[in-house]
């Protein structure tokens, strides 16, 4: 140690109670959420593009059509999915509008996500107001009401 240096100063302790300073996360451990659920979705994607549902004996059928014949919001979702993967959107659309409207949503998320992680900004939050949880569930309903009578025989798959 030199004597001419005088000694760096160490800030003391904080108060008995008080908040830690807040610690920032390293950019692998911010990365690490958001890329395992890209990853997680990309796995899914390549499933489905590689096990094509419109062969039978691949995926279970529908309940709610098995049983009553009436499509659900999700019916074709999976078709829909393999049809995506594969780069055909009129086919995708086709066979579930609302689930390719999904996969939008969800990649618009993810992406503003992993920019934020690789920024160090906060991660993103859905905070939709529950007047619009209605109206997205009405949208829904409607979808599914729509799709089972002949003049909405278009959104069906």
């Amino acid at each position: 140690m030199d004597a001419s240096r005088p000694p760096e100063a160490v800030p003391p302790p904080p108060p008995p109670g008080a908040p830690a300073p807040p610690v920032r996360p390293s950019r692998a451990r911010r990365l690490a959420a958001p890329a395992l659920t890209l990853a997680g979705a990309v796995s899914a994607f390549a499933y489905v593009g590689a096990v094509d549902p419109n062969e039978p004996g691949h995926y279970p059928v529908c309940p709610l059509f098995r049983l009553t014949g009436v499509l659900c919001p999700g019916c074709g979702g999976l078709r829909s999915a393999h049809a995506f993967a594969h780069g055909d959107l009129a086919t995708a659309v086709g066979a579930n509008a609302l689930a390719v409207a999904g996969y939008l949503v969800f990649a618009a998320f993810t992406a503003l996500w992993l920019v934020r992680a690789v920024r160090g900004g906060p991660v993103p939050r859905l905070a939709v107001k529950p007047p619009y949880w209605w109206v997205l569930g009405a949208a829904a309903l409607v979808f599914a009401v729509v799709r089972n009578f002949p003049f909405g025989s278009a959104l069906a798959p």
